[in-house]
């Protein structure tokens, strides 16, 4: 999927002229690398925030048209305003088609219905990754890498290692070598609903309660009827 970027080249700089820009409707960014130098450029705010809407446009390469040339750039950066739903700045790279780029490229899953483990077992999904850091030439950067979960079982889980890579795609070293899980499959969670008892609450104050202190007074008595009884005995 091709997707066409046309900026134009931007002459002032600075806060006041960004701030300037923004409100015209245009977004300021810049173009970068290939040992040329960096190009301030402005676009058209609503055409971009198409662009961004799209899953490709994050991890494929563009074709910019600045000023009648064009010329193949990726997506590096962009920053949103902190509660609008306004692009503040966009960054893009130039390619070089024969030096490698390291890109993080979406993962679709396909067939989890058709997994014994949720069709037969009852089991969920749960996607540990929904994308995945690569490096390849510039020609052979896929726009997404495909995982098949019909064959997965209970507690079966893909790692990265396992991932069906197009030719000419390797992993980052890092992440080949940490191979972190992408995709689990395990039975849900079931949450224990504990009955809470509350326990009587006894008020505490100074006096005697009535009962208690008429039980007192029975015992009391009980123990001085003997004494009364010695006494008599020994007149």
């Amino acid at each position: 999927m091709k997707i066409e970027v046309t900026a134009f080249p931007r002459a002032l700089q600075g806060t006041g002229a960004s701030r300037r820009l923004r409100t015209s409707g245009r977004v300021p960014g810049v173009i970068y690398g290939a040992n040329k130098p960096a190009l301030a450029i402005e676009l058209d705010h609503s055409a971009l925030q198409r662009h961004l809407k799209l899953e490709a446009f994050h991890s494929s390469i563009l074709d910019m048209t600045v000023d009648g040339n064009k010329e193949p750039v990726l997506l590096r950066d962009f920053q949103m305003h902190p509660w609008r739903p306004m692009v503040q700045h966009v960054d893009f790279q130039r390619i070089d088609k024969n030096k490698k780029i390291y890109m993080n490229v979406p993962l679709h899953f396909i067939n989890a219905d058709a997994a014994p483990g949720v069709k037969l077992g009852g089991g969920v999904v749960q996607h540990a990754m929904n994308d995945v850091e690569i490096q390849c030439l510039p020609d052979d950067l896929p726009e997404f890498i495909e995982i098949d979960l019909k064959d997965m079982q209970l507690d079966d889980a893909i790692h990265v290692a396992e991932l069906n890579l197009p030719k000419g795609v390797e992993l980052f070293a890092k992440l080949k070598h940490d191979n972190p899980p992408v995709v689990m499959l395990h039975l849900p969670k079931v949450a224990e609903v504990e009955a809470v008892v509350e326990a009587p609450v006894t008020e505490i104050t100074g006096q005697v309660p009535e009962a208690e202190a008429a039980e007192g007074e029975k015992k009391e008595g009980g123990k001085k009827e003997p004494e009364k009884k010695e006494a008599a005995k020994k007149e």
